[in-house]
């Protein structure tokens, strides 16, 4: 088909306008009948929102075809008319597809660009597209459809993630590294429970976008601009051809309701939360005072100046764009706390701040998962870690809860015994026996096989804690979750 021929009306000339004589209205616009002016160009280059929503332009379409066949069945359209429109549709769309769609000034939207060109091509008939709908419940339809592709895509990255965590775990289960509280040396765990925490985390934010995208995947395609539609079209049947389980049921709500757009970027600013704790250890971890791991150099880059320099971009850049996304969750529920029913145009809005948001938390999914795909892990220098900062220290005190002394009184002697370790510069692990029993003689010779790192872990073998068995049989309850 060439691009320059109208589908369905080759060489048939232009209707002629029916407008009175003398009585010009402006031209390009689909509403203009009711203005005797055009819009002022400034107005037009602020109003518009076509250089941000064209992307919506594949569910646009998908849209544009199932209200055809529902004009068709409502018989608003004849089976002639639908088949023009859909071959028309589907020929847009081949034009989006190939980027040489020819976008026009007067386009306001990517909604006027398509009906303005599927009227080029096919003649009068492509006014008939837009019957029974409006700009308001084509946009609401189009976030939805693109909504649910998205949130399935970031589900999919969000597992692929889990998947490499798993397999570092597994990698690195008998690795020993310190555990922190406030950022100081608090008790010894495994590398492999510490990934773990963050396929924890990751588990729940799968979820919340998988909640999200039930709630939304409803139709409100049939609401028209906020009162429903004057033609017996079947919102059913259109729900059906896009595959949607329900219709929304009010349509006040449908065409102002953007709780998915709101609920989307606050399971992303969960996402991105966790990716940025995440990304700050591995800041931690792989500078020199800390040794724990080496990023890989092709995610990293040098100094200007310094040419010792390997600085952690990503994860530096991941923190920073986190704040960006929680920007667009907060700006987004300020746009829509002051709206009165029904649709309003600052709802134009939402669009900006969802499609940076998706991208950037997309994005930093894929790359931290390639980051911690090729992470090196200083198995020594983490060993060596775990052995100091008297982190067994917990260990004396429930020893001695097991010899019947209460836990605070059991803590103060613990604390005193710390006290010691520290004035002498020794661990705690080279304390004799004679030396534990000059603070309390419930200390009995099986005390000193309390002070091993080894010990410390495999005592915490409750559900959820950090003994080898216990890591161990979670990775093979993951491996089992994660197939496929």
């Amino acid at each position: 088909m060439a691009k320059s021929q109208p589908v369905g009306t080759r060489g048939r000339k232009a209707a002629r306008s029916s407008q009175p004589a003398g009585r010009a209205l402006p031209k390009g616009k689909a509403w203009g009948g009711r203005f005797a002016e055009q819009t002022d160009r400034l107005v037009e280059q602020f109003t518009s929102s076509l250089a941000c929503d064209r992307r919506l332009y594949p569910y646009d379409i998908q849209g544009s075809i199932a209200h055809c066949k529902t004009l068709e069945r409502a018989g608003v359209l004849t089976h002639r008319e639908s088949a023009q429109l859909v071959r028309g549709l589907q020929f847009v769309k081949v034009e989006l597809d190939a980027g040489r769609f020819p976008f026009s000034p007067q386009d306001e939207d990517i909604h006027m660009a398509i009906e303005r060109r599927l009227t080029e091509l096919i003649g009068p008939v492509g006014g008939k597209l837009h019957t029974g709908r409006s700009r308001n419940d084509q946009v609401a339809l189009d976030l939805r459809l693109f909504l649910r592709d998205v949130l399935s895509t970031l589900m999919g990255q969000v597992q692929e993630f889990r998947r490499v965590l798993v397999g570092q775990a597994r990698a690195h289960v008998d690795v020993v590294m310190p555990g922190y509280t406030h950022l100081q040396r608090a008790q010894p765990v495994l590398l492999a429970h510490h990934f773990l925490a963050y396929v924890e985390m990751l588990d729940r934010d799968r979820g919340r976008l998988h909640d999200c995208r039930q709630r939304l995947n409803v139709m409100p395609l049939g609401s028209g601009a906020l009162a429903g539609s004057n033609y017996p079209v079947d919102r059913r049947y259109t729900a059906a051809l896009l595959e949607f389980p329900a219709v929304t049921q009010n349509s006040l709500d449908a065409v102002s309701d953007r709780d998915a757009v709101v609920e989307t970027l606050s399971a992303l600013s969960l996402i991105m939360m966790h990716l940025s704790r995440l990304s700050e250890e591995l800041i931690l971890w792989a500078s020199q005072e800390f040794r724990y791991v080496d990023l890989p150099d092709t995610f990293c880059t040098g100094s200007s100046m310094m040419p010792q320099k390997k600085n952690p971009d990503v994860p530096e850049l991941v923190r920073g764009k986190t704040g960006r996304v929680y920007g667009h969750l907060m700006g987004t529920l300020t746009l829509l706390k002051g709206l009165p029913l029904s649709y309003n145009r600052d709802l134009q809005e939402d669009k900006e701040a969802l499609f940076d948001a998706v991208d950037t938390t997309g994005q930093s999914l894929v790359l931290c998962t390639e980051l911690m795909r090729r992470l090196v892990v200083n198995r020594d220098i983490l060993a060596e870690a775990a052995e100091g900062g008297g982190m067994l220290a917990t260990e004396l005190a429930d020893y001695l809860v097991t010899k019947g002394v209460p836990f605070r009184e059991a803590h103060s002697i613990t604390g005193q015994i710390v006290r010691f370790s520290l004035e002498q510069r020794r661990p705690l692990q080279q304390l004799t026996l004679k030396e534990l029993q000059g603070f309390s003689a419930h200390f009995k010779p099986d005390a000193l096989s309390c002070l091993t790192v080894r010990g410390a872990i495999d005592r915490k073998g409750q559900i959820g804690g950090t003994a080898r068995r216990r890591v161990e049989a979670r990775i093979k309850e993951l491996d089992k979750a994660l197939k496929g």
